[in-house]
């Protein structure tokens, strides 16, 4: 089971020399401490990777090392580059969601990707590296968590799973062919029943 949020993916591509590059230099500033490399990629990725809507930048990314090389993505695209980094420094990490209401009003919703990750002494620690503007202000702030966005509205939803691949859904949206405003209009949603088969409402696994 540990192993399945470890691996590298043609998603995840952890073993991708400018992202296993990265990694290294992160852990290495954070020394031997498994908390504290994770509070540094989160940091970096939080801060230094551009939200396709907040900057409307394109291309859009949707694995690691395009993220990276383009220093930009939706938040999903984000949560790739982060669990990458943190698998590279062989730290369990990987993928949330919520199902949140784009305007705060109502429909339409969508879901909103993050991260969760495996500390030692604490267990499963969910973090947001979407990036912060007004309104947000995301930290790593273990055990407390301080994600993004909170639920306002009765059709909105907290996964509490931690799955070890993004969903097949997400990966689709973010075709490369598209632009940012172009992903913002198709955001993708799940309803009830999809959430479930997804098994998004199921407690995170226990690692050994």
């Amino acid at each position: 089971m540990k192993q399945a949020y470890l691996q590298a993916t043609d998603v995840i591509d952890w073993d991708y020399p400018s992202v296993r590059s990265l990694a290294q230099d992160l852990g290495n500033q954070a020394g031997d401490d498994a908390t504290a490399i994770a509070q540094m990629c989160f940091e970096w990725v939080r801060d230094q990777i551009r939200h396709s809507f907040d900057y409307q930048a394109n291309p859009i990314t949707c694995r690691a090392s395009d993220v990276l090389k383009h220093k930009t993505g939706y938040c999903f695209a984000k949560s790739h580059l982060l669990a990458a980094l943190l698998r590279a420094n062989s730290i369990p990490a990987g993928f949330c969601y919520q199902r949140l209401s784009f305007d705060d009003k109502g429909a339409p919703y969508t879901l909103h990707g993050f991260n969760g990750v495996h500390l030692p002494k604490i267990g499963w620690y969910r973090m947001d590296a979407r990036g912060n503007r007004e309104g947000v202000d995301a930290q790593f702030t273990p055990p407390i968590e301080q994600l993004a966005f909170s639920l306002k509205l009765p059709e909105e939803a907290d996964f509490p799973a931690v799955l070890p691949n993004p969903l097949p859904v997400i990966v689709r949206a973010l075709d490369s062919d598209k632009t940012w405003d172009t992903v913002l209009s198709e955001l993708p949603d799940l309803c009830p029943a999809e959430a479930e088969e997804h098994r998004l409402n199921q407690l995170p696994a226990k690692l050994s």
